[in-house]
């Protein structure tokens, strides 16, 4: 029981300090959005690459100040710690991955977006490889009828980590480029030209690495 009380004090305390981190590199950086017009009031699938999902969640905000999304999490460690600093920063979660927990997870995703809200993907999440796409945002989006919008960043100046999604984080004092993509479906193509297209879409936008 203490060791458990023990993880959960650990993960929410550097899950605040890294919130914090976000929000201060966001405040320093002059922002450019560039958005594309999107009913408000239509539940979407917002996908981004695993290693540009830092500043998804204010770039998430800045585009509907009102909207509501819940991003896909694993079950790991680590995704314990993205749950919090993602509802830190006014991000719902659902629990589970394409590795672990996937069939709830989806059943969780299509209740969300039913309800009306929006769902969140990293189709190469958790473990890569780097820009693959799993099935599970084919299916939601097939299931649901809900358009695809792909979110991206490109900083200006960043520094960049040694592993499998070369994860991004900005540099405080540059410039940082937000865009959200035109709304796509794949609902009448196969599974490996859903995902083709899914992947082409994401890739418009995505900062060299």
């Amino acid at each position: 029981m203490k060791q458990l009380l023990k993880n959960f004090t650990q993960t929410k305390f550097f899950a605040y300090l890294l919130q914090l981190v976000v929000r201060l590199i966001y405040l320093t950086n002059k922002k450019i959005y560039h958005y594309s017009n999107i009913d408000q009031n239509e539940s979407i699938i917002v996908a981004m690459w695993h290693g540009d999902l830092l500043m998804q969640p204010l770039n998430y905000r800045a585009f509907r100040k009102n909207g509501m999304v819940k991003v896909i999490v694993s079950e790991h460690r680590d995704g314990k710690i993205i749950k919090k600093v993602v509802e830190y920063l006014g991000v719902g979660s659902i629990d589970g991955s394409s590795s672990k927990g996937g069939a709830r997870a989806l059943i969780n995703a299509i209740k969300t977006l039913k309800n009306g809200d929006d769902v969140a993907i990293t189709p190469d999440g958790p473990r890569g490889p780097i820009y693959s796409v799993a099935d599970g945002i084919v299916a939601l989006c097939q299931k649901t009828g809900a358009k695809i919008v792909p979110f991206s960043s490109k900083p200006s100046s960043y520094w960049q980590f040694d592993s499998w999604d070369k994860f991004i984080v900005p540099k405080p004092f540059g410039t940082i480029d937000f865009f959200v993509g035109e709304p796509f479906d794949v609902e009448n193509l196969s599974m490996d030209e859903a995902k083709q297209m899914i992947q082409n879409k994401l890739m418009e936008n995505q900062l060299e690495k």
